[in-house]
């Protein structure tokens, strides 16, 4: 009797792979660095409390090892705080490092694609060939012709013995567009984004990080502004992300949609978005002489019309505005509905949980359009 071959599966206990002491502290340092809002110290008070809990190293590795280590190897330095002293912090290697995790928390790991353009659906006289062939259309640039697939026409179409090339026997090869995207993304930073005892503005920052860092690595030739709004707006830098912090402020979402379109108008590429990330009500409106008018008590007519302009005019402009708002309230999702109809965008209502993996999905959605 011949022996069977079985085939089947072994199942065994999963064992982790191997990361040195240092490895192992930094996940977890990273992680509270961009809690604490990049404020070292914090951060390594509650790395040494989640020692003493969790014995998270021994009498090899400790603590002090590892801020010796963070040194060494440039993810710390020293610096003079704000009060005089001298301390450390962290540098823009960190900062990366901060972004990269991010990245692989929210988006997966994803490698960096050879040139980063973007494809749309539209063909023609586009710069990056498809394989296909189409017939020659006045207009059509004479290098986009294929030699051999028009020369293989004619000899079908007029025979060998009398060979003759006409213009119905050309073909081009086909071409897409490649679109670049030009994004702005408006991150709420009213003092709702830590009320009743929820951190907000984390997450928020995490997606924003994951994205910066999605965008000059995947898809280089995009460009990708953060802006922030609370009573004012203004633009903040892609390495001032893990030091972002809630302020006691209102809600102006008509002065960020007003920054939003004007970094955008200064961009050459055809296809514009404006992100916001918002939990609350516009509550805040600067007027001409300065002055600001607020009011938190349900939702301003005089406010909202405000923000209904706004809409209406970066419609006018071509950028569709998609709006990821942090509340249920159903007087606030009737307000972004009828704000999401003037502009013709989009608007998820989400909790935090899940609201990186929807901003990436709907910005890959995107920038597969060319939006005329």
């Amino acid at each position: 009797m011949e022996n069977s071959i079985k085939k089947g599966f072994y199942f065994k206990q999963y064992q982790a792979p191997f990361q040195s002491p240092f490895d192992k502290l930094f996940e977890i340092f990273k992680e509270l660095i961009t809690h604490t809002s990049g404020d070292f110290d914090e951060a390594i008070s509650w790395l040494r409390e989640l020692d003493v809990e969790y014995k998270l190293t021994d009498e090899n590795y400790t603590i002090d090892d590892f801020i010796e280590d963070l040194k060494k190897k440039g993810y710390i330095k020293e610096e003079l705080k704000d009060n005089g002293s001298q301390g450390l912090g962290i540098t823009a290697k960190t900062e990366r490092a901060i972004r990269q995790q991010a990245l692989d928390q929210i988006f997966g790991k994803l490698k960096r694609s050879g040139n980063g353009n973007h494809k749309t659906k539209f063909s023609g006289t586009g710069d990056e060939h498809t394989g296909e062939f189409r017939e020659f259309h006045f207009g059509d640039s004479l290098e986009r012709i294929s030699l051999t697939e028009s020369l293989r026409n004619a000899q079908v179409n007029n025979g060998v013995d009398q060979f003759m090339l006409t213009e119905n026997d050309l073909v081009v090869e086909d071409a897409q567009y490649k679109a670049q995207m030009s994004t702005v993304l408006m991150i709420d930073i009213s003092h709702s984004m830590i009320l009743y005892g929820e951190d907000r503005i984390t997450p928020a920052k995490k997606v924003a990080m994951a994205l910066a860092e999605l965008i000059t690595t995947r898809y280089p030739k995009d460009t990708l502004e953060i802006l922030v709004f609370g009573n004012d707006a203004w633009p903040i830098a892609i390495k001032d992300l893990p030091y972002l912090k809630v302020g006691p402020f209102h809600t102006n979402t008509v002065a960020g949609l007003q920054l939003a379109m004007d970094m955008l108008r200064r961009k050459r590429n055809t296809n514009k978005q404006i992100f916001m990330i918002t939990d609350g009500k516009p509550s805040c409106v600067r007027e001409r002489d300065g002055s600001y008018y607020m009011n938190s008590n349900g939702l301003d007519e005089y406010i909202v019309d405000k923000c209904y302009t706004q809409a209406q005019q970066a419609r006018k402009l071509h950028i569709p505005i998609t709006t990821f708002m942090i509340a249920s309230d159903p007087y606030l999702q009737k307000f972004v509905n009828k704000f999401t109809e003037a502009n013709q965008g989009k608007a998820f209502y989400t909790g935090l949980k899940g609201l990186g993996e929807m901003i990436f999905e709907d910005y890959e959605t995107n920038r597969k359009k060319r939006i005329k």
